[in-house]
């Protein structure tokens, strides 16, 4: 059992990481075309002449991850120094084809500094790897406490996921509280609901509170022993990365932008309905989720902008932190049907295992 959770683990979570990363690097897919030069010119290219300390870090950042994944997925019994050169080699060849797709995109600019930045810090993630990537060995302390909490084998990774996934979303700070599938920006639909202050709040209250009851009960079924305490630390988590989101990417900086009246009084609602439904049967459980996933998802996309946004608010301008945004709003856009369809598939296999 163990051992299926270390052979699935790291491997689902580095394709997860490359595939998000890519997303973001080649994000908005639109208008290609050919600029004229070849591909590979950029490789022999002056540096750019505009660049920060902050761009070179970003880069840096942004591909550390993937080879910190890769990095524990190479088998232990690997010399350490080929792993690092293999995960390496691997991430910069990543970024070259990346950088490579870029030319023919026009939102983006072929650069070697931005190759040599992701190479390093594909480099750095799989030297970190050495140190710390052991937390996913069987013995690892996530292991450790995957077994005692978590269920086994797939079943109890998806579940991990969906809840990673729903935190990577609350990283987009443009949003209401918890709020996610809104789907205006991919099939250009325009809101055409007005509402009055009372209004709007009732609807940011239920979706907040629909959030949070879909995803403590989602938590709970990926748990092997289902604990209201671990549900609500999630929440905290996820109110957490919503704060953080408010202060790095807003200008100026809003850390309780999310704390509006009809979000708070949505949370305290939410939480309310986790604890009275925490012990339901399976069935009523399911179909609440499901209730509350698609009541959730309708109202984001029929509610109108929301008005606690400040005119003078507006998200920083630097061209990674809008990639990343635009990264953010995709899974945020898709999470209620990835939700659901491991309600569909993995809940019903959660309670035969549990």
């Amino acid at each position: 059992m163990q051992s299926t959770n270390r052979n699935h683990l790291p491997r689902d979570l580095a394709i997860a990481v490359t595939l998000l990363t890519t997303y973001a690097c080649l994000h908005p897919f639109s208008g290609w075309h050919s600029i004229g030069v070849g591909p590979f010119d950029f490789l022999v290219a002056p540096w750019p002449r505009y660049f920060t300390g902050l761009d070179i870090g970003l880069n840096v950042l942004g591909f550390a991850p993937i080879g910190f994944a890769w990095g524990t997925v190479l088998s232990r019994g690997m010399p350490p120094g080929r792993r690092v050169l293999i995960v390496w080699i691997a991430a910069t060849l990543l970024s070259l084809t990346i950088e490579t797709i870029q030319n023919y995109l026009p939102t983006r600019v072929a650069s070697n500094i931005d190759l040599f930045a992701n190479s390093a810090g594909g480099l750095l993630g799989a030297i970190l790897a050495l140190r710390f990537g052991r937390i996913f060995d069987d013995n690892g302390a996530l292991a450790r406490w995957r077994e005692r909490r978590i269920l086994p084998g797939r079943t109890g990774g998806f579940g991990l996921l969906v809840v990673g996934l729903w935190w990577v979303s609350l990283l987009n700070p443009s949003s209401y509280l918890f709020a996610n599938g809104d789907l205006r920006n991919l099939i250009d639909l325009t809101p055409s609901y007005v509402l009055s202050g009372h209004g709007f709040l009732r609807v940011e209250l239920a979706l907040t509170a629909a959030n949070a009851v879909a995803i403590g009960l989602l938590a709970r079924h990926a748990m092997r022993s289902p604990s209201l305490l671990l549900a609500a630390t999630v929440l905290l988590a996820g109110i957490g990365v919503k704060t953080l989101a408010s202060s790095l990417f807003l200008v100026p900086a809003q850390p309780w932008h999310w704390a509006t009246p009809g979000g708070l009084r949505g949370l305290a609602i939410g939480v309310a309905l986790l604890a009275l439904f925490w012990r339901a049967s399976v069935h009523t459980r399911h179909t609440l989720i499901g209730l509350a996933l698609m009541t959730a998802t309708a109202l984001v996309n029929l509610a109108p902008d929301n008005p606690y946004w400040d005119a003078m608010t507006r998200i920083r301008q630097q061209g990674h932190v809008l990639n990343f945004h635009g990264l953010t709003e995709l899974v945020g856009s898709f999470w209620p049907f990835f939700a659901l369809l491991w309600l569909s598939f993995g809940t019903r296999r959660a309670e035969s295992v549990r």
